[in-house]
């Protein structure tokens, strides 16, 4: 909005010339959706807690988990609210991809904020069935890789798989990219929501892989320096940046009131949306391979869950204490600070082994 609204000045006053700049809009994005996260997160927190919506605790968890009983949930919202308010705000507005981001985070947050709220309307830890929440999943992430394709304005070659660490390597998958683009949205969403079980661990994670995101989609838009790296140059994705950006901006903001211990937790309305957002990002750059390496985190503790399922329905044996990961170093004593600030140290070693592909060609 700043943009159509400040940058036209420039012909009469130059200093508005700034707004032409993505990293400026980046850094304002970052800053709005930080502070609107500060200033808004104490009132959030005591409507939350006014409106009696409480974390229920599952009583197969850890029993120290039992403590964060009643602490408020939901603020997903609040993490929701400053990404889409900053994007809005600093964006070009004509840019497709930031419609495509901002919508297809706000879907998979209204998937999540359905969840939360039939488990507090319910009083128990059981929001959307297994089924209903990934068919809700799917049908998003589908309509979503039609309109990449099929909207007007669509890139000819969007549906290229580009693999990284190699200069010309890349299959056109015609429509199978939408089975794809599924795939990658509804795993990506679950790998984030099944992360977030301690305080303070998904949104760390969230705030390093939108700040490494940022740094690809600012290069994917940028002819010169795509052309210099030998990666995959996508008109206009330059502005996704000023979106990453917020959502970094918003996770630290987050992040002040989610630390251990927690004052309020994100929720399905934040873990879905959050996951939405990073896996639509890295499909829009020509990342998605590059995400398994960026989210590895994720990655690693959604493995964790499927190889301890595996394992117990065919040996009756378990791999781990407990599924996800984070809860077998629990059982085995380390303190919950130290496995969230570890967990985040390894996501930053994923982070830049990504950045680190865009020179190894």
């Amino acid at each position: 909005m700043l943009y159509h609204l400040l940058f036209p000045l420039s012909e009469h006053w130059a200093v508005f010339n700034v707004f032409r700049y993505i990293t400026f809009r980046a850094a304002g994005a970052t800053l709005t959706a930080l502070l609107l996260s500060l200033l808004l997160g104490p009132w959030f927190i005591r409507t939350l807690r006014r409106l009696s919506v409480g974390q229920k605790i599952l009583d197969v968890g850890p029993e120290r988990h039992q403590v964060k009983a009643g602490t408020p949930t939901m603020g997903g919202l609040l993490i929701l609210f400053a990404l889409v308010a900053s994007t809005l705000l600093w964006a070009n507005l004509t840019n497709r991809y930031t419609w495509l981001v901002v919508g297809i985070t706000t879907a998979y947050g209204a998937i999540g904020f359905t969840d939360d709220f039939l488990k507090v309307r319910n009083d128990r830890n059981l929001g959307l069935t297994a089924r209903a929440k990934f068919l809700l999943q799917a049908s998003a992430a589908g309509v979503a890789g039609y309109c990449v394709l099929a909207l007007p304005g669509a890139d000819p070659e969007a549906t290229r798989l580009v693999f990284p660490f190699f200069k010309h390597l890349a299959v056109d998958l015609g429509w199978i990219y939408v089975p794809l683009f599924m795939f990658i949205l509804v795993g990506c969403s679950n790998a984030v929501n099944l992360t977030d079980g301690l305080d303070g661990l998904a949104i760390g994670a969230t705030l390093i892989a939108a700040v490494t995101y940022a740094i690809f989609t600012y290069v994917a838009g940028n002819a010169v320096v795509a052309n210099y790296l030998q990666i995959s140059f996508v008109p206009g994705m330059g502005e996704v940046a000023i979106f990453c950006a917020a959502l970094g901006g918003a996770s630290l903001g987050f992040l002040w009131f989610n630390a251990h211990p927690a004052e309020v937790f994100m929720g399905d309305v934040g873990s879905l949306a959050i996951g939405g957002a990073i896996g639509s990002v890295a499909i829009l750059a020509k990342q998605e391979i590059l995400l398994a390496i960026v989210g590895g985190l994720f990655v690693m503790e959604a493995l964790s869950v499927i190889a301890q399922v595996t394992s117990f329905k065919l040996t009756g044996k378990r791999i781990f204490r407990m599924a996800p990961i984070h809860h077998h170093f629990e059982l085995l004593g380390w303190a919950e600070t130290k496995i969230v600030v570890r967990f985040w140290i390894l996501a930053l070693i994923f982070a830049l082994i990504g950045l680190a592909s865009l020179k190894l060609r």
